[in-house]
């Protein structure tokens, strides 16, 4: 599995550890690291500032062995994340984009995101009107919709996306099922929702396919155990793993990430 993760990156700054602390994340970073960790390899192209922030996430992406031949120093801000803990449960508070607000894919880093097995990118990540660009081109594309599907981000990719997932609060219900076959007529071959602690259900346009949790015995932080979820998917997937053995990947490998603070 070679990964190309593109788009969002952000400072994860908790409010309340330690007086105040950062964390290096973003989806597709996160997703970039965990695929590594599962033995995979990943690119990380996207745009940092050139403040400490900057410095911080280029220095730990690539001490993660994630490739950052294609990660671009702007001037500017490094995107900034605001993140209480509260009972393990991250609570979002404020977001800066910084430089990441005119992002776009260049030619250049086309050419080399289709050097990769398949490409990845969220909802923040600036490039979903690129994606059918990706696609013509023959890459495996997966997007995050994190809670927001219906978002216009996400309606743009979601046609041209292979692999399309999201996340839900409301547990394995009639209504959600109903969202799931409706986001997968507009293109997608597989639909997964990441339901937390009900687990996940995936449909591949005949079957809804459930699984539950690989239980952890001390949950630290919930950031990033969605993004490592997809990561832990769709390694699997390119593997050639059947579908639910892909969504035990993605629960496993999310389980790992919620036993320390940060996304990884």
């Amino acid at each position: 599995m070679k990964l190309a993760a593109v788009g969002s990156n952000c400072i994860d700054y908790y409010t309340n550890i330690g007086g105040g602390t950062g964390y290096p994340g973003g989806g597709p970073v996160n997703m970039a690291v965990y695929t590594v960790r599962l033995g995979g390899q990943a690119s990380y192209i996207g745009p940092v500032g050139d403040d400490p922030g900057g410095e911080m996430m280029r220095q730990a992406i690539a001490g993660k062995g994630v490739d950052v031949s294609h990660l671009y120093t702007k001037p500017g801000a490094t995107a900034v994340s605001q993140v209480t803990l509260v009972d393990g449960e991250r609570v979002f508070g404020d977001y800066d984009e910084g430089v990441l607000a005119e992002y776009r894919l260049s030619d250049g880093d086309l050419d080399f995101v289709c050097t990769h097995d398949m490409v990845i990118c969220d909802l923040w990540g600036k490039v979903e009107g690129q994606f059918a660009a990706l696609k013509a081109r023959g890459m495996k594309t997966a997007f995050d919709c994190a809670t927001r599907p219906e978002d216009p981000a996400a309606q743009t990719a979601i046609p041209y996306t292979d692999y399309l997932f999201f996340s839900s609060d409301d547990g394995d219900t009639p209504a959600l099922r109903e969202t799931i076959r409706a986001l997968w007529e507009k293109g997608p071959k597989l639909v997964t929702a990441m339901l937390g602690v009900e687990g996940s259900i995936c449909f591949d346009g005949s079957e809804f396919h459930r699984f539950g949790i690989v239980p952890c015995d001390h949950v630290v932080d919930s950031m990033g155990a969605g993004d490592s979820y997809i990561a832990g998917f769709l390694y699997a997937l390119q593997d050639g793993k059947p579908i639910l053995a892909c969504m035990r990947a993605g629960a496993a490998c999310a389980t790992e990430t919620l036993g320390y603070f940060g996304g990884w």
